[in-house]
């Protein structure tokens, strides 16, 4: 009999192996023993990896993996002698919510400036590290990337035993909060009993299991290590009272390989070396780990295995032993590119990468879609849904082995290809990680894992996200701290990661996660017996593992309720992140996009772009996947509704509900780069306006109560991204498209999104008109549907020429050209709206326009100004 994976065979070979007397495994060759999810050819090493997992009632629609061609390394992974001692304390943390008991308001950006008028600090960290006794991996050396440092380039052979000869530093004194913030002395009781918590748990990890570099190396400890002897397994699940390792290497057979458990919880296995000296586990092989639980017999897959396949035809996922020969390993070639000042994120899931109804590759990704995002001038790409999850409509939020990126798109080695990829092209690649909740699947994930609902998770209610349906982490627990700090770093040392996305935090930090709440600022609302300090420590943690050992990565919270200190360092006493997602602010747009355009109003659109903390810098965006999803809306469908399918075609006349949509589009783009924060984040597709709605192939649900809602028949048909529409330049789309890149690559040019500088002169309600400026440039929007303004005088900081650098209403832009590139407009030295200077322009109605002097010598911004080789 033979298995198939999409671009895999599976073998079935039977077993050749006998057990012992005493029904165990005897110490004989098990090498034909199993099925391998990969077929080894020895004469050379290319392989193909599989795209997708089947999933029971889809049709099989996928893309071809292309063939990788996997480069020979040298490095070796430490491993454990089978006799090592795992050592876990046990931490019983005091109470995790406490109240503060005084009304306080909240504070903006920490000025005192009217009318949002304020000048933004960035401030920088540094690495500790111990003398360095790393070597170098032998390799060829290619020409180093553009855009990145020498340092940079040095350390990526190394890279992963640098990082283990670094400190992460000691905690400060956490009080300088209370200077950057003076509301917060209200609030010291709880603040100083927070960073307690966090400094009682730094110093029993330091003492127990010798610092958050190695407590982090969980991985090297837990799951499946191999060393020169043999395979050494070891999985955590108090709650079992027998357990052993079953798989294809043994036949499935229970009594062949059973585990022994420490006083700790902890079940373990040493299985040696082949008689040939083979491994006792193939690579690719399907192992699970079979436990006696409180609840009974439970296959399970274990918590730490690097890959999980769902094979045609089965419902539950199998464990991969994944440890492919040294000549077959990926070895990264290109350097991390440096970290950028200015933050301009491109969102993205790779299954819906594609513009054919499939799921897509790693491969197809790497080839096809990352150079489309360098050309749009981005600068990093945030990636979704890697975390295993079985059920792929939950968007891979609904995890399932969090050590495993999804087999759906392809083989380890294909995701750390893409990342490579990424990096020739300068690109930094965020992960869109998910340490909030964890799928509610027994069969494949953690819930029950050992037969108990408190093996990872709280018991009870709390322990249960009911709107969610997935479960609870407990951060107060010491194996889920190592499980979820080892976790992050995994992702960061052995794939490359160059930071994270953290997804659900406001959900993490509240026992009632932000549901049902109206954050007003109160400062009650954060600092209380809501808030969960467990929590809020675990995440001061992870922040200060990933920024000591990898400096320049970077760490962006989700976090909707505006929690203070949260971007605050952690030795100030802050939670470290290093960028709050500004969720308000997509809020917002669907809240006026649901308005007449006579009742938007200027200054609540300039007070919600500019409403931030001050030195805690945001990711700004107009919209993310969130509003992509089914049931709900993009901006652009907002604007052009039923419109778009008939009208967006250049030969034939545009209606008026697509002139007005394509140029609010581009306006509200713009403005919520200008002045929204510190980064820029876009959802793939978002950049021309996609038409319709994100929905995953489903079935029909059938709800308790009887009710139905209806499924799409397993339809990818809305489950993917139509790119060549952004490309056809018969379409409207594709004006859109180049208003976004001419957008990306003005920031990058001019970096205003982190200039200290930024004034805004004018919010006139009755004009519809908003002026300010960011850094060198002065940006005047016009959002009233009819009236231009000739002769318009706006203020400005420099005297000198100014010229435009980029127009709204470019014809290159689906505009219509009431703009002159060639006018230059000279300042008098007359003030206007508080500003020293100032000059006379035409402002027509819905048009965004960005001045620039001219003897700064930047060109207009087009479209065409990048070219991918």
């Amino acid at each position: 009999m033979v298995y198939t994976l999409p671009g895999v065979r599976l073998p079935t070979v039977p077993s050749v192996y006998k057990l012992g007397s005493n029904g165990s495994s005897s110490n004989v060759d098990r090498r034909n023993a199993h099925l391998s999810f990969f077929l080894k050819n020895t004469s050379h090493s290319r392989k193909i990896c599989c795209g997708k997992s089947h999933e029971p009632g889809f049709p099989s629609s996928m893309a071809t993996a292309s063939e990788n061609v996997l480069v020979p390394g040298t490095e070796n992974d430490e491993s454990l002698s089978p006799t090592e001692e795992l050592e876990v304390p046990e931490i019983v943390s005091d109470d995790s919510q406490i109240s503060g008991d005084l009304e306080s308001s909240e504070i903006e950006r920490g000025v005192k400036i009217e009318d949002e008028e304020n000048l933004v600090e960035i401030s920088s960290s540094t690495e500790t590290v111990r003398e360095d006794s790393s070597s170098v991996v032998p390799g060829d050396v290619e020409a180093k990337a553009e855009g990145t440092s020498d340092s940079t380039y040095e350390s990526i052979f190394d890279e992963t035993s640098r990082v283990k000869n670094r400190v992460v530093p000691p905690p400060g004194l956490g009080q300088r909060i209370y200077e950057i913030d003076p509301l917060l002395n209200n609030y010291r009781q709880h603040l100083d009993y927070r960073y307690s918590q966090y400094r009682k748990l730094r110093e029993a990890i330091d003492k127990y299991d010798g610092g958050l570099e190695a407590f982090s190396r969980g991985y090297e400890k837990l799951g499946f290590n191999r060393s020169e002897t043999g395979i050494t397994y070891r999985e955590w699940a108090p709650g079992a009272k027998w357990a052993t390792l079953i798989g294809d290497f043994n036949n499935w057979d229970p009594n062949a390989d059973v585990m022994t458990r420490n006083e700790f919880g902890v079940w373990e296995i040493f299985l040696p070396n082949n008689a040939d000296g083979s491994p006792a586990i193939p690579h690719g092989s399907r192992v699970k780990i079979r436990m006696d639980t409180p609840s009974g017999m439970k296959d399970s897959i274990s918590a730490w295995i690097k890959f999980s396949v769902q094979a045609p035809g089965e419902i539950p996922y199998n464990g991969i032993y994944y440890d492919p020969p040294e000549e077959e390993k990926y070895v990264f070639k290109h350097p991390r590119p440096e970290k950028p000042k200015s933050l301009r994120i491109y969102e993205s899931h790779v299954g819906m990468s594609s513009k054919d109804p499939i799921i897509n590759t790693y491969a197809n990704f790497r080839d096809e879609v990352l150079p489309r995002i360098k050309r749009l001038g981005y600068n990093a790409v945030q990636i979704m849904a890697i975390q295993e999850h079985s059920y792929y409509a939950s968007f891979g939020y609904h995890v399932t082995n969090f050590f495993a990126p999804s087999s759906r798109f392809g083989s380890p080695d294909d995701l750390k290809s893409l990342i490579d990829r990424a990096h020739e092209l300068g690109l930094v690649v965020l992960m869109d990680i998910v340490h909030s909740h964890a799928s509610n699947n027994t069969l494949d994930g953690l819930n029950m894992f050992d037969g108990t609902d408190s093996c990872y998770f709280h018991s009870g209610s709390r322990g249960y996200h009911w709107m969610w349906d997935s479960r609870l982490f407990n951060y107060g627990q010491w194996e889920v701290l190592r499980y979820l700090l080892s976790n992050a770093r995994w992702w960061l040392d052995e794939y490359k990661f160059d930071g994270f996305r953290f997804d659900g935090v406001t959900s993490m930090m509240y026992t009632h996660h932000g549901l049902g709440v109206g954050f007003t600022g109160n400062y009650d609302e954060y600092f209380g017996y809501a808030t969960d300090v467990d929590a809020v420590v675990y995440l001061m943690l992870v922040n200060d593992l990933i920024h000591g050992l990898f400096p320049e990565a970077i760490t962006v919270g989700e976090d909707v309720s505006g929690m203070p200190t949260f971007c605050i360092p952690i030795q100030d006493g802050g939670v470290g992140f290093e960028y709050r997602l500004h969720m308000a602010i997509a809020d917002k747009w669907v809240e006026i996009l649901k308005k007449r355009d006579e009742d938007w109003k200027m200054g609540d659109i300039v007070h919600t772009l500019t409403n931030r903390r001050w030195l805690e810098k945001c990711v700004a965006y107009a919209e993310s996947h969130d509003q992509a999803l089914v049931g709900d809306k993009t901006i652009a469908f907002w604007l052009m509704d039923k419109d778009m399918y008939d009208f967006m075609a250049l030969d034939r006349p545009a209606t008026p509900l697509i002139d007005r949509g394509i140029a609010l589009h581009k306006m509200i783009r713009l403005i919520t780069m200008g002045l929204g924060g510190e980064g820029y984040l876009n959802f793939m597709g978002n950049e021309f306006g996609h038409p319709e709605w994100i929905d995953f192939p489903r079935s029909d649900q059938h709800l308790p109560d009887g009710t139905v809602v209806p499924g799409n028949n397993f339809s990818y048909d809305k489950c993917r991204r139509r790119f060549d529409l952004g490309d056809a330049d018969y379409l409207r789309y594709h004006g859109m498209q180049e208003f976004d890149q001419a957008m990306q690559h003005l920031e990058e040019k001019y970096g205003f999104m982190t200039s200290e500088h930024q004034y805004i002169s004018r919010k006139d309600e009755g004009d519809r008109i908003v002026v300010f400026e960011r850094g060198a440039l002065v940006f005047v929007f016009n959002f009233h549907w009819s009236n231009s303004y000739s002769d318009y005088r706006v203020g400005c900081l420099k005297p000198g020429k100014y010229k435009v650098v980029l127009d709204s209403d470019d014809p290159l832009f689906g505009g219509f050209s009431r703009i002159s590139h060639d006018a230059e407009y000279f300042t008098s030295d007359m003030q206007h709206d508080s500003r020293p200077r100032s000059f006379l322009i035409y402002a027509p109605s819905r048009t965004a326009v960005v001045y620039a002097l001219a003897e700064d010598e930047f060109e207009p911004i087009d479209a065409e100004v990048s070219t991918i080789v």
